[in-house]
């Protein structure tokens, strides 16, 4: 290799260290875990994707990184990129089975929120709140910034990907948007994308298994009121854009059993918003 191959390797930053699957595989997959394999990949278009289309052929617990995708999907087909090995972004195949009905499903994202603002205070020491009903914020500069977002899609009659997308090393000057943030502009006292992967898919694995062992019910699993501790769209002045062009404004006051976000609008009513764009219009009540 010359030198100046050296300089356009995609090896050549030196803060941005490759994932070093084996070791991972040794941490995370083992016997009775919920985690079953865990793969590696150098670039993917969307691990989402990639893992939805080989679900039939895999258990619960298959896990896919990539160290780069080039197609990331949030919430309604939004595009998500950020450049190689700056961030953790991966898929899970998760199978709840029938002791959890149908329409509990819809805490997954939600229980994933809670996982990794979890597993990052114990690993990278950064507050990670949740903006509903996917979104994780971190505070740059006294500013609040997305960091990094969560995506559950169906993947035939019994099973759900959720895929991950987290912002660990980018910096102020490869941010795709000024709203954007990352672990490293946060402050994190740990950027190792291993750290921070292991301690995320431990704490994903316990809220799950709790979870899953209460039949899906978020509140004999600690799941809503834990959520809701952590949101930080409660308490605020929110508009909700709604399917259909239609939008509501009112303050958030709750997550209900279902994990809709509850607005009290004005002349006294509450709506539950199911799905939609929640856009923050003042800062949370301190």
């Amino acid at each position: 290799m010359t030198p100046q191959d050296a300089s356009e390797s995609r090896w050549s930053d030196l803060d941005r260290p490759p994932l070093n699957a084996p070791a991972l595989r040794h941490a995370l997959v083992r016997p009775g875990a919920l985690w079953t394999s865990l793969d590696v990949v150098q670039e993917t278009g969307s691990t989402n994707s990639d893992l939805t289309a080989r679900a039939k052929e895999l258990p619960e617990g298959a896990v896919l990184v990539a160290e780069e995708q080039t197609a990331g999907r949030g919430r309604l087909d939004r595009s998500w990129s950020a450049p190689a090995r700056s961030g953790l972004f991966f898929s899970v195949l998760l199978r709840p089975g029938a002791g959890v009905p149908v329409d509990r499903w819809g805490w997954l994202p939600l229980l994933t929120g809670v996982a990794v603002a979890t597993g990052l205070s114990r690993a990278a020491g950064v507050d990670t709140s949740l903006k509903w009903p996917n979104d994780l914020l971190v505070t740059v500069g006294g500013e609040e910034r997305k960091a990094g977002g969560i995506l559950a899609e169906r993947a035939g009659e019994d099973a759900v990907v959720v895929g991950i997308g987290l912002n660990v090393t980018l910096r102020a000057d490869e941010l795709p948007v000024p709203a954007a943030g990352s672990l490293a502009l946060a402050d994190a006292i740990s950027t190792d994308r291993e750290t921070l992967l292991r301690a995320v898919l431990r704490s994903l694995e316990q809220w799950y298994v709790d979870w899953r062992e209460a039949g899906g019910d978020p509140a004999a699993s600690r799941l809503q009121e834990t959520y809701a501790a952590g949101c930080a769209t409660l308490g605020r002045s929110v508009r909700a854009e709604l399917p259909g062009d239609r939008a509501v404004t009112g303050e958030a006051v709750a997550v209900d059993a279902d994990g809709r976000l509850v607005l009290a609008t004005e002349g006294g009513g509450r709506e539950p918003v199911a799905a939609g764009d929640i856009v923050h219009l003042r800062p949370a009540a301190g």
